[in-house]
């Protein structure tokens, strides 16, 4: 299938490794202008050989976004599709022993740095015939998510900031959507799930069994299946969709 996409210009923040650096690779596979930011320079000198324009940003940082922007507009000349990918998963802790700075720290990062880099997107985005935002919300942004608040508000609030500002951007041609994703497979979810089961004094491996349980097709995800997603929405293909969050999560009918 021809995603129309070669050429495209697209920005992927938290680029550099997990779903951002899938979500990448699609891109570059379907012919387009890449650029990748991270905090982490460490991953971000792996994704150099990949034919990735990169650079070093902390999303939650006002002035490190604008000179993302500022580095963007240089590489690429332009933009046509965000994926606003950056997030941290926060504590693993009931709400009376979060402490404010956690709590403060993934909001900033989660909802903030969305909202920062669409900031500066938009006007940029204004100018492009196939303008898309996708923002990555999470399965926690449709259930709740015990000893999980900060993170379960962050991604609560990607969902309203995203139904809002499609409708808000639509008249200027562009769409705004969001990505939910479940479990998806990798060192991030299975500190997730030593997390919880270290607060529960239970194994791994039990929580582990309780979240495939919850899930109708009975398995995790995997980054590649979210970056598809985007690539999908993002492309003119998915031209007429705006303003949806879309679950890509095996079924998920409750969290763990």
């Amino acid at each position: 299938m021809d995603t129309q996409l070669k050429g495209a210009r697209v920005l992927v923040t938290a680029g550099a490794s997990g779903i951002g650096l899938a979500t990448a690779l699609a891109f570059a596979r379907e012919g387009a202008r890449v650029h990748v930011c991270d905090i982490d320079e460490t991953h971000l000198s792996k994704a150099a050989g990949r034919e990735l324009s990169h650079s070093v940003c902390d999303v939650s940082d006002p002035e490190a976004v604008a000179q993302l922007f500022a580095t963007v507009t240089a590489k690429l000349g332009g933009l046509d599709v965000l994926v606003n990918n950056a997030g941290i998963a926060g504590p693993t802790a009931p709400c009376v022993e979060v402490k404010l700075a956690d709590w403060e720290r993934t909001l900033a990062v989660n909802l903030t740095g969305q909202f920062l880099c669409a900031q500066h997107a938009i006007p940029m985005l204004a100018h492009s015939r196939n303008a898309s935002i996708v923002n990555l919300s999470s399965a926690a942004g449709r259930f709740g998510f015990p000893n999980r608040t900060p993170y379960a508000a962050s991604k609560w609030g990607v969902i309203g900031f995203t139904k809002s500002l499609a409708m808000e951007v639509g008249p200027l041609g562009i769409r705004v959507n969001a990505i939910c994703p479940g479990a998806v497979e990798g060192a991030r979810i299975d500190h997730v799930f030593a997390s919880r089961a270290r607060l529960r004094n239970v194994h791994p491996d039990v929580v582990r069994d309780e979240a495939l349980a919850r899930i109708s097709l009975g398995r995790l995800v995997t980054a590649e299946d979210i970056a598809n997603a985007i690539v999908f929405l993002a492309s003119p293909l998915g031209a007429n969709i705006s303003g949806h969050a879309l679950p890509v999560d095996g079924d998920t009918q409750a969290l763990f």
